[in-house]
């Protein structure tokens, strides 16, 4: 039985142009320079000075130049006569499981060979209290058996909820480490109430003075490293609030108001934790708030999944239509892991699965009320990192005429 219509099919989809979306771009140059910097601030040598054994926690993904950062970090902790080793720090992302987030981090170029150090994947954790919502907090044992612990992230606003605390170090700290269960129990809160709970757990943790400093990373709205910071365990809360505001000022956006159809080519782990950024597109299962200008739009398409992935598109049920690729490449394990740890049941649907990309966007057309046929107004765009250079419909270049931070390529 056919899907479409006959006269669907044959329905001639509209041109698309090529437009650049200009963003403020902050870039860092020399990051081996600027992490020495930051390393021999006094506040920072100190800590480093009265350590043997450092466990450095990584596993957010997407960040740009990880790879280097990490081991520019492990390098000047060496050379100030310490031992450090690398943790996994990812919740219940690589399945939860140690062989699976030994396999993420490889993704990202960080194995044992290339950092000089080991890689510890184990998920045994320690409970080490809890909030005032009765929500455990646990953590990574390996990390808690070091004399100091260096968590290395990202500071952005997160896919999930809005506070003055998101993603970031405070956040790696207690679900990062928190492994799969610490991931989970943290998961049982409302998200009404998560940026307390990261809060209130990141205390508990510190309390624990094994946090020595942290190494917080901003990127500008080009997936770009702006800034690298180490913060001492004393101020690291309230600076990463700052880090936060910063962040939010370098974010990208999708700058087209009303949009008809928005085809994105790939979602993915590495892209966003939630597999895009509901930040920048303005639909999410669980956020009821945006405090970025988000687009209204009728119909969402995708067309694949990134390899870095590993099969998790967890994200793709907000999506209207997805291709047949990206359902052959569905590691229902991983994402299933992912969905139910975050209780996020909605990311995980299948949408309606299209045989082609064309029949994907016929789909969507087609299923998209009060429209247009004649004149579509149809936006693509690569992933919601990369939005420098988008595409739009015949019918939208009059408005990227008239708009200053917009113009065809």
């Amino acid at each position: 039985m056919p899907i479409l219509l006959e006269e669907d099919m044959r329905f001639q989809l509209p041109r698309m142009h090529k437009v650049k979306q200009t963003f403020p771009r902050p870039r860092l140059g020399d990051i081996e320079g600027r992490i020495a910097e930051e390393m021999d601030k006094a506040e920072i040598r100190g800590k480093i000075n009265s350590a043997a054994r450092v466990a450095v926690a990584v596993g957010s993904r997407g960040i740009k130049n990880i790879a280097l950062i990490v081991r520019t970090v492990v390098d000047q902790l060496k050379q100030a006569g310490v031992s450090p080793f690398i943790v996994t720090a990812m919740g219940s992302h690589g399945g939860g499981s140690p062989d699976g987030q030994r396999e993420v981090l490889r993704s990202y170029g960080i194995t044992e060979e290339k950092m000089g150090v080991d890689i510890v994947t184990s998920v045994d954790v320690t409970h080490l209290g809890r909030t005032s919502r009765g929500i455990d907090v646990f953590f990574d044992d390996s990390a808690l058996s070091a004399d100091m612990i260096v968590p290395i992230n990202r500071v952005k606003l997160h896919t999930d909820f809005v506070a003055d605390i998101q993603s970031g170090l405070c956040k790696m700290l207690v679900i990062g480490l928190g492994n799969h269960i610490g991931c989970t129990a943290i998961h049982e809160v409302s998200f009404d109430f998560f940026g307390e709970t990261i809060l209130e757990a990141t205390a508990i943790i510190l309390g624990r003075n094994k946090v020595g400093f942290g190494i917080g990373i901003v990127e500008n709205a080009c997936d770009e490293t702006a800034m690298i910071e180490a913060i001492p365990s004393e101020t690291l809360i309230e600076r990463e609030k700052d880090l936060v505001r910063i962040a939010k000022e370098n974010m990208p956006t999708l700058m087209i108001p009303e949009i008809d159809v928005l085809i994105v080519e790939e979602i993915g782990k590495n892209i966003s934790g939630a597999g895009y950024d509901p930040n920048i597109l303005g639909r999410s299962s669980i956020l009821k708030e945006f405090v970025l200008e988000v687009p209204n739009i009728k119909r969402m398409v995708l067309f694949d999944v990134t390899e870095e992935s590993h099969g998790n598109a967890i994200g793709m049920g907000m999506f209207d239509v997805i291709t047949r690729k990206v359902f052959e490449k569905l590691d229902l394990e991983q994402i299933y892991a992912n969905s139910i740890a975050v209780k996020c049941p909605d990311d995980a649907k299948i949408p309606i699965i299209a045989d082609s990309e064309d029949e994907a966007v016929r789909i969507a057309i087609q299923m998209a009320r009060d429209i247009d046929k004649e004149h579509l107004k149809i936006v693509r765009i690569k992933n919601t990192l990369e939005l420098e250079t988008i595409e739009v419909s015949d019918a939208l270049t009059d408005y990227v005429s008239t708009h200053a931070k917009l113009s065809l390529a």
